[in-house]
């Protein structure tokens, strides 16, 4: 069987919202599926730091493919989830401790919980209150 190699990357996009932290998944509803996102959430983004890398095989037409997924730490400074790509059926926001729960590949969860180790994503009172 063919093997190629693909190459990608994709993000945890991240707001502050009235509830804390927010990031953006992106879904299929049938079946329901959520991924951390790429290029399809009609999101601009600022890029702040690479997180993990992950790497998994899959098959498609009788070529089997050898992806890996370079996954950023990423600031939302605009655009809009309703202009994303056909690709996904939806782009939703979720609080990041309910994000982990809706993906449906392990793999993420572990770049998911990589990211909310980031300074960036901490709680802005418990920075206060540790540096004082």
């Amino acid at each position: 069987m063919k093997t190629v190699r693909d190459v990608s990357a994709g993000g945890v996009p991240f707001r502050r919202g009235a509830n804390g932290v927010e990031v953006a998944l992106v879904g299929r509803l049938e079946p329901e599926r959520w991924v951390l996102v790429s290029e399809e959430t009609g999101l601009h983004v600022r890029l702040i730091r690479p997180l993990l890398d992950i790497d998994y095989w899959f098959v498609l037409r009788g070529v089997r493919h050898a992806k890996t997924v370079h996954f950023y730490l990423m600031e939302v400074v605009g655009g809009d989830t309703s202009l994303h790509d056909a690709e996904y059926d939806v782009v939703e926001w979720f609080p990041l401790d309910v994000a982990a729960d809706r993906l449906s590949y392990a793999n993420e969860r572990v770049v998911l919980a990589r990211a909310a180790a980031e300074p960036e994503l901490a709680d802005p009172a418990a920075q206060s209150r540790a540096r004082e």
